[in-house]
């Protein structure tokens, strides 16, 4: 195990913890390098694993990427520890594009990132038909259908509310850890709209396949 001194920076990467950009400290680093040998040549490759720690929340993020001795320059970094954050499954592809737009200025604009969580919030109430002039109405009729219990209605109007914050100056401005909040709040709407139902399908099509060939094979 490598253990760089304090001076090791990295680029200016983004903390998946915190989401504040700056350069990282290597705290340590290990790889996995081997010779390989291919038909008359030989080359070295194995993933190299980096240990950074954040300058802001002091929280560790671990990356890797694999190094290859004839192309030393290329570094494709993946992402080992925290996971970077995913589109809740079985989300409509339209709504999954507003969710990923929201993350992408979530460490640049916390306000801006609210109002188009909002925006994701407004593509659910459309998606599943809610009625109402105002969003808080449509979130009310959402429960009224059945398509959300009640318990998330507050949920979603608690989204609704730090939106109206982001949107309007003289309330006052988000914060990155009001920013978390939104996105638990947005995943929580998500999750029980879509991504339950898509994998209660997926596990009844998959016991119907099962069932399927348990009955081919029995007749055969």
């Amino acid at each position: 195990m490598k253990k760089p001194g304090n001076d090791d920076q990295t680029e200016v990467i983004q903390c998946l913890h915190c989401l504040n950009r700056a350069p990282m400290t290597k705290v340590a680093e290990h790889d996995a390098i081997r010779e390989h040998f291919h038909e008359n040549f030989s080359f070295d490759c194995g993933p190299v694993r980096e240990l950074l720690l954040c300058p802001s929340c002091e929280n560790v993020i671990l990356r890797q990427f694999v190094s290859h001795s004839e192309i030393p320059e290329e570094r494709e970094y993946s992402y080992l520890y925290p996971q970077p954050p995913s589109t809740p499954e079985g989300v409509p592809s339209l709504i999954a594009k507003a969710y990923d737009a929201a993350h992408q200025v979530r460490s640049i604009d916390t306000n801006a990132y609210g109002v188009l969580l909002g925006r994701v919030l407004e593509l659910v109430c459309l998606d599943r038909g809610a009625s109402g002039e105002f969003l808080g109405h449509r979130i009310g009729d959402l429960a009224t259908k059945g398509e959300i219990p009640d318990k998330l209605v507050e949920v979603a109007k608690g989204l609704k509310d730090l939106r109206n914050i982001g949107a309007h100056a003289s309330l006052g401005e988000l914060t990155i850890e009001d920013s978390t909040i939104l996105d638990d709040l947005c995943r929580a709407i998500l999750a029980y709209v879509y991504t339950a139902p898509h994998l209660s399908q997926k596990v009844q099509d998959r016991l119907r396949s099962r069932k399927n060939n348990a009955t081919t094979a029995e007749n055969s």
